[in-house]
């Protein structure tokens, strides 16, 4: 896992070397084993590296090709390294080192792009290809490892993370307006778009290839390429539920063993639930007194459902189980306050979720380990929130479905309050359609719907496309500004191909019961499914059973939430206050002070829970105070 930047000028200008330098300065954070660049005329790559696997000299970055032709700046991990790197040796490449890195090198150099579809693993990276005179980026299929691109003038940047591009001269940080109010709909950006005008995220599963024009020639844009999507569909086949329950006990023991290669210390998250949980034991058996890692709440001011938002006790006895090594931080509601300008820097750009919890269990991981296996994709893959796909599962046809999914899914301002919320700048987004980009999402995926089972699916590509992209994107972060490599075994290319291919009914356990109601009394009777409960995960669960006490296998779906809209309205009153009804707001510049004091107080006064709407306008004034400023330059 490293930090990786580059600059390719397209009119043939030569790259500063101080330019590429400033740019893997502000991401040392990635990488603090090493760094590296290769500056060549009008092309630069950077390097900051964290070493995994072969903590030798031999490994380092920017990698060039035996031949020369080839030069690698690469963030990852591939899990598979040793299988391709025996292929490659039959086709007769040869390796000076131990390294995956070395082994995507030549991968590349022997199949081209075609070799992306071989590699089973997070990665991000650039290639520059000399003969060609071509600039390669390419990120994995989940989008577990993010990578940003730009233009500045005629220079084109990319980097793991944006606040790298600030150290490019000419680089403006200034507000994507239309992203704004796409986060303040959805709480997270569906689009490619970020917080900064111009910036973009190369899209998951996808590649971007740059040829330098000859001299005198026109540049040709960036054209970018989808090599792999998600395909949530039906099997066709015949199989018995025991059939399917041995194949996912192997995959999944499969998937944890492949992502235990390390030449360091190996850790954990343990939340408390079933798939950390399930993690963890398989892991423990491998790895004697494994480290564990929790991250706890104080509730002594808690309320309501947030009196269970503790998983302290419940990740405990796993770990007795387990024999782990075990650690705990607790967080109290000064933490967030004392946290967030470091957590909006960085995080880039706000996505789902409050995530400062995931900020301080990094943190923690980090001082005993430097690779840490988390749970993450195993919801999203097999049915884990079945109070959200219940909303549409009975439709007319494929724009009804967006019509109801889109709603649920404006999780910050229903459409019905941007404009009032927009209102300063309202002239610049009125014509951001957001619903637009909403069904945009569906673009690769089949639109003729027949069966609730084709709806679930499709929702179930939706938040893996979405909400799960999300969630990867802010661990990494949250990660990396630890130095700290996290590895996510649900994310396997065989577990993930077994999942798409699951039968609904070994997911959700009372679709049809849904459907009746839904057909009968539409909106009524039915909404006793729209609240969280166990039914999803079925098979799953019984799998998970074999690893995991049988309470935790069975116990209703929870977030990793602290108890905010508690604090919101206690502890952290003054502190919200402070920052967003005092009038000198930075963000509102752009959003109108009657509408977010409105909004607000409908929470602080009991009317209405937003605490998510508030977490999101916190952090947002903090990125604001970062990223609007030539503060972050020196953060």
């Amino acid at each position: 896992m490293c930090g990786i930047a580059g600059v390719l000028h397209t009119d043939g200008a030569p790259v500063p070397a101080h330019a590429i330098r400033a740019m893997t300065d502000l991401i040392a954070h990635r990488g603090p084993d090493g760094e590296g660049h290769v500056v060549e005329g009008p092309l630069a790559l950077g390097h900051r590296r964290l070493a995994i696997i072969d903590l030798t000299a031999d490994a380092a970055q920017p990698m060039e090709s035996p031949d020369g032709r080839y030069s690698l700046t690469y963030n990852g991990e591939l899990y598979n390294f040793k299988e391709l790197r025996e292929q490659l040796c039959q086709a007769g490449r040869r390796f000076r080192s131990r390294s995956d890195t070395e082994v995507l090198l030549a991968a590349l150099a022997e199949w081209g792009p075609a070799a992306l579809t071989r590699f089973d693993g997070m990665f991000a990276f650039g290639l520059w290809d000399r003969q060609e005179r071509t600039l390669l980026l390419a990120r994995d299929r989940f989008g577990v490892k993010p990578l940003y691109y730009t233009q500045v003038g005629n220079a084109f940047l990319f980097a793991s993370e944006v606040k790298a591009f600030r150290g490019y001269p000419g680089f403006a940080s200034r507000m994507d307006l239309p992203a704004l109010l796409e986060y303040f709909t959805f709480q997270n950006l569906f689009s490619e778009r970020t917080l900064l005008e111009g910036v973009r995220l190369l899209p998951a599963g996808s590649l971007l290839q740059l040829t330098l024009p000859a001299p005198g020639a026109t540049a040709v844009p960036p054209a970018i390429t989808r090599y792999w999507d998600f395909c949530f569909q039906e099997p066709t086949e015949t199989r018995s539920d025991r059939d399917y329950l041995e194949e996912l006990d192997v995959l999944f023991n499969r998937a944890v063993a492949r992502q235990l290669v390390s030449d360091v210390d190996v850790g954990a998250y343990l939340s408390g639930g079933m798939d950390s949980g399930a993690i963890t034991a398989v892991a423990a058996r491998q790895i004697p007194y494994m480290r564990t890692f929790t991250c706890g709440f104080d509730l002594r001011s808690a309320s309501g459902v947030e009196l269970n938002f503790d998983e302290r006790a419940a990740a405990e006895h796993q770990s007795y189980l387990s024999r782990t090594e075990h650690y705990e931080v607790v967080l109290k509601a000064g933490d967030m306050e004392r946290v967030l300008p470091k957590l909006a820097w960085h995080l880039d750009e706000p996505r789902v979720g409050q995530s400062y919890p995931n900020y301080y269990v990094a943190q923690l991981a980090s001082k005993f380990v430097k690779v840490v296996l988390a749970g993450t994709g195993g919801d999203e893959l097999f049915g884990g929130y079945p109070w959200r796909y219940y909303r549409a599962v009975v439709n007319d046809d494929f724009e009804q479905y967006v019509d109801k999914y889109y709603v649920y899914w404006q999780r910050l301002v229903p459409n019905r309050r941007l404009r009032e919320l927009f209102a300063p700048v309202w002239p610049h987004v009125q014509d951001v359609w957001t619903r637009d980009i909403f069904r945009n999402v569906f673009t690769s995926h089949a639109s003729q719907l027949t069966r609730p089972e084709d709806y679930v699916n499709h929702s179930l590509y939706f938040e893996a496309k979405t909400f799960l992209h999300g969630l990867l994107v802010v661990e990494d972060k949250l990660s990396m500004a630890h130095s700290l490599e996290t590895r996510v075994p649900f994310l396997d290319n065989a577990l993930v191909d077994f999942a798409m291919r699951l039968p609904v009914r070994l997911k959700l356990r009372n679709l049809q019961e849904v459907v009746k109601l839904n057909e009968n009394d539409p909106g009524a009777k039915s909404a006793q499914y729209y609240q969280r409960t166990n039914d999803g995960k079925l098979l799953l669960r019984d799998m998970v059973s074999r690893y995991v006490s049988s309470d935790v296998a069975a116990r209703e779906k929870q977030g990793f939430s602290a108890p905010d809209a508690s604090w919101f309205k206690g502890e952290s009153i003054d502190y919200v206050r402070r920052r967003l009804l005092n009038g000198e707001a930075r963000v509102y510049e752009f959003l109108n002070p009657d509408a977010v004091r409105d909004l607000v107080g409908d929470h602080l006064d009991g009317r209405d829970n937003r605490r998510l709407l508030i977490w999101s306008l916190l952090n947002i004034e903090a990125w604001c105070e970062a990223y609007l400023t030539d503060a972050c330059l020196a953060a």
